[in-house]
């Protein structure tokens, strides 16, 4: 009995693929139309997508034109070609904007953006263009149940913009070199970070390394510039201790602080 459901299975595979084959070849739009659509329902999403492409001027105008557009621009989402999926599930939710599959659509287009999206370190272009797509399905449904997905992708995506800002901030520190210009490239790019991203999880290493920056540029400063830099870091530190009393980097942060504040009253006794 096993061997004939076996090979009962091997006839069926065969017969398909001789169907598909023939499907490919044939000139008969509405055979290539019924064979891709049971390899799209299959799952054969490239079989499917092979055949589509031969037909999809074909059926411009036509009733069954949604279906296949649907299928077609599904599929390469299927297939993970993400940048095709991408400009195709957009063309099909310009073209059928009443559709009842437009919303599953546009939330599949802008998660091909998503997809595309590289790691942190890289150039994050792909990243803004994913947000922007994400945030434009959130504004146009609101009330949609692919919100709370759409939500948690926009979450892993402003943190990759959050993370690569915080990396380039602090790389400003790591490569200073007792140059005034690297800190305060420095700390410009720290009070920028915590500018553009008030709520950051990198806050708190954020203030500290602005603190270390303005901590070395004003002690390695000269004395017509020294006091002055002093007390900015001086109050960047008080910002720090402020906002994170209990920090582990607060010890560090506290050494610093008496570094520079015997520094100053030393200034101001030699004045």
């Amino acid at each position: 009995m096993k061997k004939l459901v076996y090979l009962l299975a091997i006839l069926l595979a065969f017969s398909s693929c001789s169907e598909y084959q023939k499907a490919l070849k044939s000139e008969d739009i509405k055979t290539k139309f019924e064979v891709g659509t049971q390899m799209y329902d299959a799952g054969k999403w490239s079989k499917a997508n092979r055949i589509f492409a031969q037909i999809v001027p074909n059926y411009r105008g036509k009733p069954q034109a949604e279906k296949l557009m649907y299928m077609y621009a599904r599929s390469f989402y299927e297939m993970k070609s993400y940048i095709e999926a991408g400009y195709q599930l957009g063309r099909f939710e310009n073209a059928y904007p009443n559709s009842e599959k437009v919303e599953e659509i546009a939330f599949l287009a802008a998660k091909s953006y998503y997809q595309v999206s590289p790691v942190y370190s890289k150039e994050q272009q792909e990243t803004v263009e994913a947000l922007e797509k994400l945030q434009l399905f959130v504004n146009k449904y609101p009330n949609s149940e692919l919100l709370p997905e759409a939500n948690k992708l926009i979450k892993e995506l402003d943190y990759k913009l959050e993370r690569k800002a915080f990396e380039i901030a602090k790389q400003y520190n790591r490569v200073a070199y007792f140059e005034s210009s690297d800190y305060e490239a420095a700390i410009k790019a720290f009070d920028n970070f915590l500018a553009d991203f008030p709520g950051t999880s990198f806050k708190e290493q954020a203030m500290f390394y602005r603190l270390d920056s303005a901590y070395k540029l004003g002690i390695n400063s000269i004395d017509t510039k020294k006091e002055a830099r002093l007390n900015t870091a001086i109050n960047y530190y008080d910002s720090f201790k402020k906002f994170f009393p209990n920090s582990e980097l607060l010890k560090d942060a506290d050494k610093m602080n008496e570094e520079m504040t015997t520094a100053v009253q030393q200034f101001n006794t030699k004045s």
